[in-house]
C-alpha cells in the first residue's frame, strides 16, 4: 500500500506543504469548496504528483469521519495537515469556533486513531493565538482536554464571554496549540508526532481579505513595523512544515512554531507595543 499524505484545506499554504512532503506519496487533497479543489488537483497532476481529492466540511464530525475512511482506503496515513480555517473578517464568532477550534479538535482526535507509526501531523494555527492575554491554568486545561463534543459548551466560549470575531479567532488558535500539546501524548503512543505552526501574515487569498477588510490598516501596520519588514509566503510555511514532518524533525512533537516576521516580538517589545 502507498503512503498517504492528507492535506485539509487546498489553499496556498496547504499546497505549499503538499509540494514539499507529497513527492512519492499519494496526496489526498480535501477542501470545502469544489472549484478551488479541482484547480489544485489539476496543478498537482500536471506537476507529476499522485493525487486525489474529496470535499470535507471540518465543522462536521461526519464529514471528517468520511475523510478518514477515504484516507485509510488509499494506504498508510503517514501525514496529516490541517490548513483549513476561517478568519475574523470572513465569519461569525460561532463559525470561527466551530471550524477553527472544534474542527481542528475532531481532526486531531480522529486521525490520531489511524496515523501510521512514524507518521506526523501539522496544524496551521496563527500568530493571533500568541497575542491573546494569558489564560488561567484551568482554562488552558479545558481547551486542551475537554471532550471534543463538549468543547464549544465551555463557559469561556459562551457568547457573553467572547467579545468579537478577533477574540474568537485568538481563542481558537490558542486552543489549537494547547490541543496539539495534549494530542502529542496520545499520538506518541502510536509512534507518531504532531505540531502546530503559527504563521503571521502570509500572502494568501485569506490574508488579502484581511488586508482589504475593516482591520486592513492594522495589518498593513504590522507588516511595515515588524522586524523583517514584509509579509511571508506560503512556501516559507511549507519549508517549516517539511522540517517538522520529516526525519530532521524526529525529536519535535507537541510544539508550536511561531513564524511571523517578528510581529509578536514587536507587539510586546517594539514599535507595535500598545502605549499605556
Amino acid at each position: 500500500m502507498k503512503d498517504v499524505i492528507v492535506i485539509i484545506g487546498a489553499g496556498m499554504i496547504g499546497q505549499a506543504i503538499a509540494r514539499r512532503v507529497g513527492a512519492g506519496k499519494h496526496v489526498l487533497l480535501a477542501n470545502l469548496h469544489e472549484e478551488p479543489l479541482n484547480a489544485a488537483v489539476r496543478t498537482f497532476k500536471n506537476a507529476g504528483f499522485d493525487v486525489s481529492s474529496t470535499i470535507v466540511d471540518i465543522s462536521s464530525r461526519e464529514s471528517i469521519l468520511a475523510l478518514v475512511k477515504k484516507a485509510i482506503s488509499l494506504g498508510n496515513v503517514m501525514g496529516v495537515v490541517n490548513a483549513a480555517g476561517v478568519s475574523p473578517s470572513q465569519a461569525s464568532i460561532e463559525t470561527i469556533l466551530k471550524v477553527d477550534l472544534y474542527g481542528t479538535a475532531v481532526i486531531l482526535e480522529e486521525f490520531g486513531k489511524v496515523i501510521a507509526r512514524g507518521g506526523s501531523g501539522i496544524v496551521i494555527s496563527s500568530q493571533s493565538g500568541h497575542r491573546l492575554s494569558a489564560l488561567s491554568p484551568e482554562q488552558n486545561e479545558a481547551l486542551a482536554l475537554t471532550p471534543t463534543e463538549e468543547l464549544l459548551s465551555l463557559p469561556m466560549l459562551h457568547n457573553t464571554q467572547v467579545r468579537d470575531t478577533l477574540h474568537a479567532y485568538q481563542l481558537a488558535k490558542r486552543g489549537n496549540a494547547l490541543r496539539v500539546m495534549a494530542e502529542a501524548v496520545r499520538w506518541g503512543k502510536h509512534g507518531a508526532r504532531v505540531n502546530t505552526i503559527s504563521p503571521g501574515i502570509i500572502i494568501t487569498p485569506l490574508a488579502n481579505d484581511e488586508l482589504n477588510g475593516p482591520s486592513g490598516e492594522g495589518y498593513r501596520r504590522m507588516i511595515e513595523l515588524c522586524p523583517v519588514g514584509r509579509a511571508g509566503t506560503p512556501d516559507e510555511v511549507g519549508q517549516v512544515a517539511a522540517l517538522l514532518m520529516g526525519p530532521d524533525g524526529g525529536f519535535i512533537t507537541g510544539s508550536d512554531f511561531l513564524m511571523d516576521g517578528g510581529v509578536t516580538a514587536s507587539y510586546f517589545f517594539g514599535e507595535l507595543a500598545l502605549k499605556s
